[in-house]
Formats: structure tokens, C-alpha cells, sequence
């Protein structure tokens, strides 16, 4: 009976784990990621942005092509920090949805809402979506494995 009984507990503690139950503090962690990554876009903290990748992570702009590493990565913010310059993030609104921890693999997608002011010229509004594949790195933080953007219509009743 004991037997049975111990088979029974070990049965429930594997199914549960394998379940794809989310550890509270691996979502914890994730939310703390996704503030950090929101402050740097309103900060144009291109650093700091370039800090949250994966060595090997890859960037799916719109309409250009796969940006492969983290030193294409900051190639490319260099770009845009160029071209920018004197610009300014206005408003940035990021509502995440759909987190899913599985070991250290995530995965999230969010709906964007950006208002930049570039320098001498009208602010422009744009709404988009994200996703991220997020991988937890040796040390225990997440960073980004993989990035996709694509732009979205304005919404019926805009954010």
C-alpha cells in the first residue's frame, strides 16, 4: 500500500511539473525585464537596450533584413541613434500578453504604442506589435534570443 501510495506522489509532483505551470518568480523576473526594456525605448538608451540581448540573438524588423548578433544588433542602434539624433521618445506604451515560462525559454508578445518627436519636425505616432523569445542566460537573467516587429493599423479607439 505504501508502495501505491509513494507511486501516486511521485506521479502528481511529475505531471505538475511538467505541466507548464509558471514559477512565480520566473513571470516576476519577466516583468522586471519588460519595465527595464520599456525604459530604455523612452530613454533611447541604446546601451542599455543592447545589454538585454543574447550574444547570438536575432532582430526581425520590418522590412529589412535578419539582423543576426549582437554586433549587427548594435550596428544597427548606432543607425537609429544617428538618425534620430536630437529626437525624443514622447510616449511609449508596451502591454504585454501571453507569458509562457517553459525551463529557461519564455516567450511574450506585447501591443505597442509610440509617439517619437524628431527634431525640427511633427511628432509621429505609430502602433505596432512585438514579440520575444527570451532565454535565461547562465547567471540567472533573461535576455533576448529573439525580437519581431511589425507595424499595426491605428486602433478604432487609439490608445
Amino acid at each position: 500500500m505504501r508502495t501505491k501510495a509513494a507511486l501516486l506522489i511521485v506521479l502528481v509532483i511529475l505531471a505538475a511539473k511538467g505541466s507548464g505551470r509558471e514559477n512565480p518568480s520566473d513571470t516576476s523576473m519577466i516583468d522586471g525585464f519588460n519595465r527595464r526594456f520599456l525604459e530604455c525605448i523612452l530613454n533611447r538608451d541604446h546601451a542599455g537596450m543592447l545589454a538585454m540581448w543574447a550574444e547570438d540573438g536575432v532582430d526581425l524588423m520590418p522590412g529589412e533584413p535578419p539582423l543576426v548578433g549582437k554586433a549587427a544588433i548594435a550596428t544597427w542602434l548606432k543607425g537609429v541613434e544617428k538618425q534620430g539624433t536630437g529626437s525624443r521618445v514622447l510616449k511609449e506604451k508596451l502591454e504585454f500578453h501571453d507569458v509562457r515560462v517553459s525551463g529557461d525559454w519564455a516567450s511574450e508578445w506585447a501591443e505597442e504604442h509610440q509617439t517619437v518627436q524628431p527634431q525640427g519636425k511633427p511628432p509621429i505616432d505609430g502602433y505596432g506589435k512585438i514579440s520575444l523569445v527570451l532565454h535565461r542566460e547562465g547567471n540567472g537573467q533573461w535576455s533576448i534570443q529573439q525580437e519581431m516587429w511589425n507595424d499595426s493599423p491605428v486602433p478604432a479607439s487609439p490608445r
